[in-house]
């Protein structure tokens, strides 16, 4: 019903609005008495087969929720009652900024794609916080962090720590994202030197802590091989937990949408099934790369149980989903999480 008859009544609008709204409706619905109690029955997949522990954390079910879905942490138990496994929240930056001119989000619907550039719209690391200590349930959250538009490069690292201790107390791992092509500049500091300095600060403040949290670095999927070569060294010399791979490509490569249309669209990162096989070979090449040496978390392009599989069995230890639910509705993680056991038995 919801392919057949909501998505294309949703799709009849703008992007960014239908988001705003659907996200509300979400949120209001769920608050109804009994209402989150029918969400779980309807789409919580309860399997001990399905636990996984990585990075030192026991996750209920191996399907989360991407960061950029719910940038400022206001969705967190209502993507946990649709059957996700954790939710990743941002990014989040340490003061508010609006982002970018609108409009910032468009659909790629012959590709079953989006492009964004977004631009890490968000309330600040502080607010984020705030609305995680008041949750009422306990749900496995990361913070997915990085620096406001008007903090240059070499200031950079100032911004990533203060989002690390406004949000140390509330979140049970880090992303660190040097990897959005919307925030200009942001991705230079993929380059080893500065990303080496960069991890290595977050490490030393981590390990002050009396019980660190991990620390992943998620990665564009335009890297080349060398690149990919230099995080894999990257991650042993630091001693970060894992890598997400993939962010949104720039690339504009076999897309099925007329090229016209595309190149009005402009500029930003392209995500959903179009990314979907850059990013699976880019967490093949990691995994054998490094020998296993790291978690990976696979994310791009995955609508289907058999596209979380492909990651999986590529080398990913848990998978994320964000433009495949736009498309595949709300009972995607049950459909995946169903397929996986499947597969498994």
């Amino acid at each position: 019903m919801y392919k057949r008859i909501v998505l294309p009544i949703l799709f009849r609008f703008d992007a960014e609005t239908i988001h705003h709204f659907a996200t509300s409706a979400l949120k209001f619905t769920l608050a109804i008495p009994g209402m989150r109690w029918l969400a779980r029955r309807l789409y919580v997949v309860d399997d001990p087969r399905l636990r996984r522990t990585v990075f030192g954390i026991d996750f209920p079910n191996p399907v989360g929720m991407a960061a950029g879905f719910d940038k400022n942490a206001e969705l967190v138990t209502e993507l946990s009652a649709l059957g996700f496994g954790f939710v990743e929240i941002g990014t989040v930056t340490p003061r508010p900024q609006p982002g970018n001119p609108k409009p910032r989000l468009f659909r790629l619907k012959a590709d079953g794609g989006l492009i964004n550039r977004m631009g890490f719209n968000n309330k600040g690391a502080g607010p984020a916080a705030g609305r995680l200590r008041s949750l009422n349930q306990r749900v496995i959250v990361g913070g997915n962090i990085g620096k406001n538009k008007d903090t240059p490069n070499e200031e950079a690292l100032h911004d990533y720590q203060r989002c690390f201790h406004d949000l140390f107390d509330t979140v049970d791992y880090f992303v660190v994202n040097v990897s959005s092509p919307n925030t200009p500049g942001l991705r230079d500091l993929q380059e080893r030197e500065p990303l080496t300095r960069l991890l290595l600060a977050l490490q030393q403040d981590n390990r002050a802590r009396p019980k660190p949290k991990p620390i992943l670095l998620k990665i564009a999927p335009d890297l080349t091989d060398s690149q990919l070569d230099d995080i894999v060294a990257i991650v042993t010399d630091t001693q970060i937990a894992g890598v997400i791979a993939t962010n949104t490509t720039i690339s504009r490569a076999d897309l099925k949408t007329d090229s016209q249309a595309v190149e009005n669209i402009g500029a930003g990162g392209v995500s959903g099934k179009p990314v979907r096989n850059r990013s699976t070979e880019v967490i093949r090449y990691l995994y054998q790369k490094s020998g296993g040496s790291f978690p990976i978390v696979g994310v791009g392009g995955i609508f289907t149980a058999e596209d979380a599989l492909e990651k999986l069995q590529a080398g990913a230890s848990l998978v994320q989903v964000y433009t495949g639910f736009i498309y595949e509705g709300p009972a995607m993680a049950k459909r995946i999480c169903k397929g996986i056991l499947d597969h498994s038995l």
